[in-house]
């Protein structure tokens, strides 16, 4: 992704050539960025080979799945829905993780039928559900127990999911409980201690004292359990200040802990592998003047991009086509949506910009597509993967007519 004769180019083409053939906003992906980021993941944990699970809930496009499973990693799924994509899309149903605090019966019972690798459990109720289920199909089940290690991720509060006070997995005073629970049970096999403890996080320090409270947990119950899921959440440069996540010194430590225990590592990464492969591009309808600042008004809205709104998270904007005229303007990016949170960025530096020119929110791979709505009665945007000169259509733009 760079500027060619002051175009922004994606692979092999121009944004120019694109934006003839597709109305905008449209979502567009780079095939080449995903391959990187994956190979690029497994090679800095592959002294140790984890299974990796890449996170459904961040990007749940069926091609991009399948370019996951082209790639040879499973999914980390939170709904039947999830469940069912990522095996259309051809995923090993033992490389398949569920996680989430809410799954139904019906979810549970399609998880079971599938014989999918885990059912993370992440209460005493959702044990016994599990139990019920496997008793009345006379099978044996394999689960796994999210563990609340009560660890601050330091990230937005919004993401954190490691904290007492999060809804997320079992407290440390009942993991013993329902540890003892499983292992006494005729259906269930207890397999896996998980734990996530939030997203968007560029230190390694909080890993470290998750990994510590599992050591010390482990040791406490004396029991071997065959994986140890550490969830994802390691970040991204969203504001390309290098600001990166350090993979070496969190492969370290994790071999550290390799080395007292004998369990296969599971990854669930979502963001780290698609967050930065796409863009969203959108056109200006008006520039509103204002003793202060410009409103830019654009053809993108929350609906179609709700990071910015849900979590007042911040994205790079940049032009389509790169000018030398500047202006002392300070710019408010918004959306035409009847919400004053319909914003996505507040800048002071930027070039001169004018209406029907065209601008481009960076990094939206991750929570973009898959957060978005129909608020507005607004149609979902078409989803376009770039393979070096290749323009595939991988989701069309909805129509008003099937919304309404």
């Amino acid at each position: 992704m760079k500027y060619i004769n002051n175009i922004f180019t994606l692979e092999n083409c121009s944004l120019n050539e694109v934006i003839k053939k597709f109305e905008t906003p449209f979502f567009c992906y780079s095939e080449k960025k995903i391959r990187e980021n994956i190979n690029n993941f497994k090679n800095s944990f592959k002294s140790f080979s984890p299974i990796i699970c890449f996170s459904t809930k961040s990007n749940c496009n069926l091609e991009i799945l399948k370019q996951i499973k082209r790639n040879g990693l499973g999914a980390d799924v939170v709904s039947k829905g999830e469940l069912m994509i990522a095996l259309k899309a051809g995923i090993d149903k033992k490389k398949i993780v569920f996680s989430g605090v809410g799954k139904t019966r019906a979810e549970l019972i399609y998880a079971i039928d599938k014989n999918i690798l885990l059912i993370n459990c992440e209460s005493k109720s959702e044990i016994l559900e599990i139990e019920n289920i496997a008793k009345s199909k006379n099978k044996k089940v394999d689960v796994g127990i999210r563990l609340n290690p009560n660890t601050d991720a330091k990230t937005l509060k919004q993401i954190s999911t490691g904290k007492k006070e999060n809804k997320f997995g079992i407290n440390e005073k009942s993991f013993f409980e329902v540890v003892n629970l499983i292992k006494m049970s005729k259906h269930l096999n207890l397999k896996c201690l998980s734990v996530h403890i939030g997203s968007q996080i560029l230190d390694h320090k909080p890993y470290e004292k998750m990994l510590n409270v599992l050591d010390r947990l482990i040791k406490k119950i004396s029991f071997n359990f065959k994986y140890i899921d550490l969830g994802g959440g390691m970040g991204i440069d969203y504001n390309k200040d290098n600001k990166k996540f350090n993979y070496k010194k969190y492969n370290k430590i994790i071999k550290k802990f390799l080395k007292k225990h004998k369990s296969k590592i599971i990854f669930e990464p979502g963001r780290s592998i698609i967050g930065d492969t796409a863009i969203l591009v959108s056109k200006i309808i008006y520039i509103k003047q204002n003793s202060s600042k410009d409103f830019v008004i654009v053809d993108a809205a929350m609906n179609d991009f709700m990071r910015p709104a849900l979590y007042g998270a911040k994205h790079r904007i940049i032009p389509l086509k790169k000018t030398n005229k500047k202006t002392n303007k300070k710019y408010d990016f918004v959306g035409p949506i009847c919400e004053t949170t319909d914003k996505f960025l507040t800048t002071n530096k930027f070039q001169k910009l004018n209406e029907k020119d065209y601008i481009i929110i960076c990094d939206v791979g991750a929570y973009g597509s898959s957060l978005s709505s129909n608020y507005n009665i607004r149609p979902k945007l078409a989803e376009i993967l770039i393979k070096g000169s290749k323009i595939k259509v991988i989701k069309k733009r909805q129509r008003l007519e099937d919304i309404i």
